[in-house]
């Protein structure tokens, strides 16, 4: 008797914040280890894939990277659903990021329509701490009270340029996000095969000779 077949689990996660925060970079980081200084802003929406090992289960991370610019904002909507966590992001050097924190929480509530919005499982990313200290308008302490304040959001303070954190941070998020193991999505490495029933009545009366 073969052994039972091992299912993958889908997630859906979905990046938010404002633009030129490192959305993208932070991506690009986690799924392929690069980080480019030049900046593009993000049209609409993109993303990429990777599977990782997950408390010893396959993990296929669909991570979706959302424009952060406001006109650009309402075509992100209809990527928000079917989201299994969400990643919001600030720049440690720009307050008005950070503030802008909440808005963006809400919103995705909003549009995402989760089936247990209190529980959903956000991560906060302070992004971009490599820029010298003196530049920073985001203590830790600050960004972590609010994260604590919003039922205890787990917060990373992370570098896309350096990788620092950012491994981390996308593995809580999948990690979370398989807590609320009803929602996400299970898939088998391959597709169940197809049974015909040689008996079957409709082959029987089908009468094709094609």
């Amino acid at each position: 008797m073969s052994a039972p077949q091992r299912k993958k689990v889908l997630l859906k996660v979905i990046i938010l914040g404002d633009s030129g925060v490192g959305k993208t970079s932070l991506m690009n980081q986690y799924v392929n280890q690069r980080f480019s200084n030049q900046y593009k802003a993000t049209i609409g929406a993109d993303f990429l894939v990777k599977d990782v090992l997950v408390d010893d289960r396959i993990v296929t991370m669909q991570i979706w990277d959302t424009a952060g610019q406001e006109r650009f904002q309402s075509l992100g909507v209809a990527f928000y659903r079917g989201a299994d966590c969400c990643i919001l992001v600030h720049d440690v050097n720009n307050h008005k990021s950070f503030e802008n924190l909440e808005s963006w929480r809400s919103e995705f509530l909003l549009q995402a329509s989760p089936r247990d919005p209190e529980n959903f499982p956000f991560v906060v990313l302070g992004n971009k701490i490599d820029l010298e200290e003196a530049k920073r308008q985001v203590t830790y302490k600050k960004a972590a009270a609010w994260c604590q304040f919003k039922r205890n959001i787990p917060y990373f303070e992370t570098s896309a340029k350096e990788a620092l954190n950012v491994e981390q941070a996308f593995l809580t998020a999948a990690r979370n996000a398989l807590q609320q193991e009803t929602d996400v999505e299970l898939y088998s490495d391959f597709p169940d095969p197809i049974r015909i029933d040689r008996d079957s009545s409709a082959v029987k009366e089908s009468g094709c000779s094609c």
